[in-house]
């Protein structure tokens, strides 16, 4: 009975002196942690994320020493020793997580993505919050594993499982398609860089700002403070914009209908007034032209520029009402007019009503309102998109770069041999 007493005396033992053990290697790596810190500031974000599985580590594996060397052989010594082992992989998994992700912060913290030029940094963030996700998730995978394995029942069962692995994962594969297609797709989002956290985007017809990327769906934070939720498969799938997949400087069009007696060269000295009062134009270009003048009206398109889309919106919205005010103040003629023409009463029939039927364009209307006559020097920055400056000669060949050359004199040629040969025919 002494023996047995003593047995369990020196089992308490044993397990305060672990304890206490445990308690003085938490404090020296505590003063370390505080003295290193004073120099960097990583040590201190390190102890803040470790601090605690690193202390339910020392705790648990030491008082499982100390079971293991001085508790007495029992029938229950083979269960808490299980115990204490599934207790040391749940806790030691949680420590090797937190330093992959404490490693993964001190990453990014590299990265800031509060400054202009940060495309490089937002791909190096989406990709390791994508790596984030998948280390937890590997990690619970694998710990769960190595519990569910320390069960000798477990054990015999996956034997019989790996027998029939090839069915089961065709099984599994059918029922979760959509999951693992969502997952492979994250994956694929995160390092084919097609989006990144921050970037803006126009999704089913919205506008807004990438939030999040996880492995099953993204987030967007849209202009109206609304958030679209999408999963990613969708931007693998389908087509989509991105306004700062290369840069943020974008390129937005005003358009007006207008009467024929506007003077697009008043206009173009108006904007140029405009864009120089503005700090929202980032000077790049600034085109007005008449892109078309069909169904009684012309239609004018001025072509501004701005660092980034939100920019642009209010730029684009500042340009239209000042156009708006300049028109209806000083050019009152160029607002859209609808001609009608009222034909006379029909003598035969005085009692029949009056007709009255849209007017035909044609010149005697431009004798009735005649136009006043503008100068027609135009300057080829202010009037040509594709034409007139460096700048535009440099976008338009963006276009036409690869276009082939046709030989005139062959082309005459071959007309001239062509209306020969309908001649005689």
């Amino acid at each position: 009975m002494d023996v047995a007493w003593n047995a369990w005396w020196g089992l308490a033992v044993g397990v305060v002196a672990a304890i206490v053990a445990a308690f003085v290697v938490v404090a020296i790596a505590r003063q370390i942690a505080r003295a290193a810190g004073r120099r960097k500031e990583w040590p201190g974000i390190l102890v803040r994320r470790a601090r605690w599985p690193f202390r339910l580590l020392l705790v648990v594996v030491g008082v499982w020493i100390a079971i293991v060397v001085t508790m007495p052989a029992t029938p229950m010594r083979g269960s808490i020793e299980h115990v204490f082992l599934i207790a040391t992989i749940a806790i030691g998994s949680w420590f090797a997580c937190e330093l992959v992700l404490f490693a993964m912060d001190l990453s990014t913290s590299r990265y800031r993505i509060d400054v202009a030029d940060n495309r490089v940094a937002r791909r190096i963030r989406t990709q390791i919050a994508i790596l984030r996700r998948l280390v937890v998730v590997i990690t619970v995978i694998v710990a769960t594993g190595g519990i569910l394995l320390s069960f000798p029942e477990v054990r015999v069962v996956g034997a019989s499982v790996l027998a029939s692995a090839g069915l089961v994962s065709v099984v599994a594969g059918l029922a979760a398609q959509s999951t693992l297609a969502n997952l492979f797709a994250g994956i694929q989002l995160a390092f084919s860089e097609a989006i990144r956290v921050d970037d803006v985007v126009v999704v089913e017809g919205e506008w807004g700002r990438i939030g999040e990327i996880t492995l099953s769906y993204v987030v967007v934070n849209l202009w109206d403070e609304r958030t679209l939720v999408l999963p990613c498969t969708y931007f693998t799938t389908k087509p989509f914009q991105n306004w700062t997949r290369q840069g943020s400087a974008l390129m937005g069009a005003v358009e007006m209908d207008l009467d024929w007696r506007i003077a697009p060269q008043r206009m173009r000295e108006h904007l140029a007034d405009v864009l120089a009062r503005t700090d929202l134009w980032d000077k790049r270009a600034s085109v007005l032209q008449v892109t078309d003048a069909i169904g009684g009206y012309v239609r004018v398109r001025i072509l501004v520029t701005a660092v980034d889309a939100p920019t642009l919106f209010d730029l684009r919205c500042q340009v239209r009402e000042e156009m708006v005010d300049w028109i209806r103040e000083q050019t009152p003629s160029a607002i859209p007019h609808q001609r009608v023409r009222v034909e006379g009463v029909d003598e035969r029939d005085p009692e029949a009503p009056v007709r009255v039927a849209p007017q035909r364009r044609s010149a005697s209307v431009f004798e009735q309102f005649p136009v006043r006559q503008e100068p027609a020097t135009v300057t080829g920055e202010q009037a040509r998109l594709f034409s007139g400056s460096p700048e535009a000669e440099e976008r338009a060949s963006l276009f036409t770069s690869a276009m082939p050359v046709v030989d005139q004199a062959k082309l005459e040629e071959s007309e001239a041999a062509r209306d020969g040969r309908a001649a005689s025919d």
